[in-house]
């Protein structure tokens, strides 16, 4: 066997491992989704567009595409007919965010945009590996601030921000990447969810 050989059994060996223990874990992480949570938050979710309010979305880095993927969802998903809900991913916008970042800090700039545009009929989801951010943090505590109802998709801990949510979906998984792939598949059953009770009224 040549040295290339080698390196590309171990390679095949290795990406088959990596694979098998992802998937393993993947699995077993979502095994803490709790279907009533589910059902608790499509009831809400129903509430809040039945009072013509808000669904704010936020996150960084992967859980700033994931909160723009799951906006895309709530816009069109859940009813193609347009019967949706009023949905903004707040990292969807590069020049508020860069607005924001540069005149009064990155850690404001989901904080700021909530105080502009949201009021207490609104719901914020906060979307975050860490639970740590301080953007994350502070985007919290201004929506308690106009009363708005406050749910998180959390990994790792939960950290700082998981005490001051009103719900809170939180896998235990020290690892980012699962973390993230719990955020869209929490978003994907919400999307199915509110697309069959939608139906399911009309």
């Amino acid at each position: 066997m040549t040295n290339n050989q080698s390196a590309t059994t171990i390679a095949k060996d290795s990406v088959k491992k990596l694979t098998t223990n992802y998937v393993n874990t993947l699995t077993d992480v979502l095994k803490q989704l709790d279907s009533e949570q589910v059902k608790s938050l499509v009831d809400t979710l129903l509430t809040m567009k039945a009072n013509n309010g808000t669904l704010y979305l936020c996150g960084n880095g992967g859980s700033a595409a994931n909160a723009i993927h799951l906006a895309n969802d709530f816009t069109f998903g859940i009813s193609p007919e347009g019967n949706a809900l009023k949905v903004e991913a707040l990292p969807a916008n590069s020049s508020v965010l860069t607005c924001l970042g540069n005149d009064i800090g990155y850690e404001n700039i989901f904080a700021h945009q909530l105080k502009v545009k949201a009021n207490s009929n609104d719901i914020l989801l906060v979307l975050s590996g860490s639970g740590n951010s301080e953007n994350i943090i502070r985007a919290t505590q201004q929506a308690l601030d106009i009363g708005m109802k406050t749910v998180g998709i959390l990994g790792f801990s939960g950290g700082k921000v998981k005490p001051m949510l009103d719900q809170v979906f939180h896998f235990e998984v020290q690892d980012m990447q699962i973390s993230e792939d719990t955020q869209v598949i929490v978003g994907h059953i919400l999307m199915k969810a509110l697309y069959n009770a939608l139906r399911e009224a009309n």
